[in-house]
């Protein structure tokens, strides 16, 4: 079997179809769908498709390795190249598992896990009555829409929650200004009213819960460690399952400091890529939980290794799914076969229309559980109405250009 072109997309996610001299075709995501980089992941799909036709998709490590070692910035390029990698691997791994008849969890090992546990995430934006009369998600400021969002929540069978309580601001009408992505950031310590409307949401939500929910704080790396640590101290008694991406984890050692200052146990992996990006994670054991975005950091192939890692120092895996309904079938499938998977992501944004409209099926989890895709593949493919919305480039053979070192 040889790759013989490879279609790339941009509508609701960067995804791409590999198409193969057999007339079978796989589907990958190139993450890369929030934040400013989809351009760039979109171009990078078609720059390392080209690279990869005529080659056999059953071979997926060498083609891993391929785009690793001969493209230069296969070799810590950042999160635009191995997010181009990711959508590759995924889409062979999907050929692969249609070849055979096969669902993918099945080729990585067979499950582990029966069925998976789902936490709802994200949901200082809302949830589904917030979709309904807002046409999309939105943002929840009063600790009082923090403790209804929760009850909404297990009405529909969670017993897990994510809330980054940070992100927004502190009263409308302040967006940008406080915690928002174009506003300054605290640094050294928080205001004591912003520390106490974070703690005051976390409240309302554990209040809501009661003390068998489960809540995992995310702060979206907008402290830095002495102001994460203090924000950490104060969250200590509202039982929280992990602290996710306190600050920016380019530098490790910052975990480890948060670490001595608060007895949280500490997540992150969104914005690391590749096993090299998890190394000294590792190594020095600062975090509870590992959370590799399967469609940033490589792919199936490069996750389950960042997984196997995980196990021999004892840490819990939540694959990081913020992505279409491609990043969520893969991820199933990884989070099925291994034994350290802790629970999976149901990002709110999944609820939206666009999202669900964006694939062939609708996977949802039903009482806070997901069964894993018994279809042949990853279980997934882009709608017909989204490849023909999409933005759309065919490649089927070399680009011109400098010649590719070898």
């Amino acid at each position: 079997m040889k790759i013989t072109s490879i279609e790339c997309y941009l509508g609701y996610a960067v995804t791409i179809k590999v198409n193969t001299d057999e007339g079978i075709s796989g589907f990958g995501e190139a993450g890369l769908m929030y934040g400013n980089c989809r351009e760039a992941a979109f171009g990078q799909c078609q720059d390392f498709g080209s690279l990869v036709i005529g080659m056999d998709p059953f071979n997926t490590e060498e083609i891993w390795e391929h785009l690793h070692r001969h493209t230069f910035w296969g070799m810590n390029g950042g999160v635009v190249v191995t997010s181009a990698m990711a959508a590759i691997d995924t889409a062979c791994w999907d050929i692969k598992g249609k070849a055979l008849g096969l669902p993918v969890y099945k080729l990585l090992g067979g499950k582990t896990n029966k069925k998976l546990r789902a936490y709802a995430s994200q949901l200082q934006f809302g949830w589904k009555k917030m979709v309904e009369s807002n046409g999309g998600l939105g943002l929840l400021y009063e600790p009082k829409e923090y403790y209804d969002v929760v009850k909404e929540i297990m009405e529909d069978g969670y017993d897990a929650i994510k809330i980054d309580p940070v992100f927004v601001p502190y009263k409308k009408g302040d967006a940008g200004k406080i915690f928002g992505t174009q506003g300054t950031h605290h640094r050294g310590s928080m205001r004591q009213h912003d520390l106490q409307l974070a703690v005051d949401r976390i409240a309302a939500a554990r209040e809501a819960g009661g003390p068998d929910l489960d809540i995992i704080v995310e702060i979206h790396s907008l402290l830095d460690a002495n102001t994460a640590s203090d924000l950490g101290k104060a969250l200590e008694p509202y039982r929280i399952m992990y602290y996710e991406e306190p600050t920016m984890p380019s530098n490790p050692d910052m975990f480890k400091y948060i670490k001595e200052h608060c007895s949280l146990p500490l997540a992150t992996g969104e914005r690391s890529y590749t096993r090299w990006g998890f190394r000294q994670f590792f190594e020095d054991r600062s975090l509870a939980i590992v959370q590799p975005d399967l469609c940033n950091t490589g792919g199936i192939t490069e996750t389950k290794k960042i997984c196997d890692m995980a196990q021999v120092y004892d840490m819990g895996v939540q694959v990081h799914v913020c992505g279409g309904p491609i990043a969520t079938a893969a991820a199933l499938h990884v989070e099925a076969t291994i034994p350290n998977f802790c629970i999976h992501e149901e990002h709110n944004a999944n609820l939206t229309k666009a999202c669900i409209a964006a694939g062939k099926y609708h996977l949802h989890p039903v009482n806070g559980y997901y069964d894993i895709p018994e279809i042949p593949g990853i279980g997934q493919e882009m709608s017909e109405a989204e490849m023909t919305r999409a933005k759309k480039v065919v490649v089927d053979g070399p680009k011109p250009g400098p010649a590719m070192i070898k």
